[in-house]
């Protein structure tokens, strides 16, 4: 039996996918493990990408799209890991999370369920990365609250800093024991998107099992990508929404009518903002770029034609074993008032490039990440708009 299994449902996010499986296998250098790619049925070139690039993936090509939630569990039924990472395909892992997160899952007999600090392609914090369990109230105040307002919503009474029992997890990144995960009975199917985190870190406490939160972790999650919002969500959300509360709550008409009303505001209020959110600008006056291959320094430059460049190369960002410090970027972009910071995984560690992003998010500052070999950069400006992809 291996140690750990991944599973990453995919749905047309080649690119990020990319990144994502890249990160992963440093991850896991020194851990047996193995990675299962789920794809749902995608109309762009995932499937042979992960058959060229990654041959060692085990992949699950569906003939339709089967769903989030039934996908991950086709995914857990062939894996071969003591334990099961459910998670998204626009992620980014730092090389040391797997490991450092084995060691504490180990030491957690009534591990249910464990996440990690997740940020977004700025480097804010994601404030569903910890939960409250989401009462009715809870649920229908969310729209009339703040998000940083304790034992809401959010479980904001929790640091993001801090290792802590948490309620519930989200689904974009979940460490369980396989034999937990399918005593629980895995992910319920009638969920097809949204919502089967929630019940399942619901029924995992119900079953008298602690879910995690480990904060002292960090990934990035560009979010949006992996379900471009759009208007069609509205259905999938509200019915998630719907049935986790007829499942777990008595059945109440006047807090039905009102969730229903409450889901369907806080829904149409995230598809306004995504239709107003402003367009990257076309020019950006200062990069950075932090990487030594000359190739992609000259491709850079073409696609800033207008911009000042700047460049660190410093052969120490590449090492993970410990977080180099970054006082020499700060600098930089300090001084040269810095808009967009261009990373070559090349020449930077992922856990480095997640560091800069969460020290810096507070900056205003665009990221853009290349691949390992890649032809392509990737980002994301905001956490519910569409991620950013240009090819060389």
């Amino acid at each position: 039996m291996k140690k750990l299994s991944v599973i990453i449902v995919n749905y047309n996010v080649q690119h990020f996918l990319h990144v994502c499986l890249q990160s992963v296998f440093k991850a896991l250098k020194e851990i047996d493990a193995e990675v299962i790619v789920v794809d749902n049925h995608s109309s762009d070139d995932s499937c042979e990408m992960v058959k060229s690039s990654f041959p060692s993936v085990k992949l699950i090509e569906n003939k339709v799209n089967v769903g989030f939630s039934k996908a991950n569990n086709q995914g857990v039924e062939l894996a071969t890991g003591a334990y099961v990472l459910i998670l998204n395909p626009d992620t980014i892992i730092a090389e040391n999370t797997f490991k450092n997160l084995l060691l504490f899952a180990d030491n957690k007999p009534d591990l249910g369920a464990l996440g990690i600090r997740l940020i977004d392609g700025t480097g804010a914090f994601l404030y569903e990365s910890k939960r409250n369990i989401p009462t009715p109230s809870r649920a229908f105040f969310k729209l009339l609250s703040n998000a940083n307002e304790k034992l809401g919503y959010y479980a904001n009474q929790i640091d993001k800093d801090t290792n802590s029992k948490v309620e519930i997890l989200v689904g974009a990144f979940m460490l369980l024991k396989k034999e937990v995960y399918q005593k629980m009975g895995g992910f319920d199917e009638r969920f097809f998107m949204y919502g089967e985190d929630i019940d399942l870190s619901y029924r995992l406490l119900k079953s008298g099992y602690s879910n995690y939160y480990v904060g002292s972790e960090s990934a990035i999650h560009f979010k949006g990508e992996s379900t471009q919002k759009d208007v069609k969500y509205l259905g999938y959300f509200y019915g998630a929404m719907k049935l986790f509360y007829r499942n777990h709550y008595k059945f109440n008409k006047i807090y039905d009518f009102l969730m229903g009303i409450g889901i369907r505001c806080w829904y149409a209020i995230k598809y306004i903002r995504l239709l107003f959110l402003k367009e990257k600008p076309s020019e950006i006056s200062n990069i950075l770029f932090i990487g030594n291959n000359k190739d992609v320094l000259k491709k850079i430059t073409s696609m800033y034609p207008l911009s000042k460049l700047y460049v660190v190369d410093n052969p120490h960002l590449v090492e993970y074993n410990f977080v180099v410090e970054l006082d020499e970027i700060d600098s930089i972009i300090s001084n040269n008032k810095i808009q967009e910071i261009v990373f070559d995984s090349d020449a930077i560690s992922y856990l480095n490039i997640i560091s800069l992003m969460i020290k810096q998010h507070k900056k205003a500052i665009t990221y853009k990440i290349k691949p390992q070999n890649g032809e392509f950069i990737i980002g994301s400006n905001c956490s519910i708009g569409k991620g950013y992809i240009e090819k060389f």
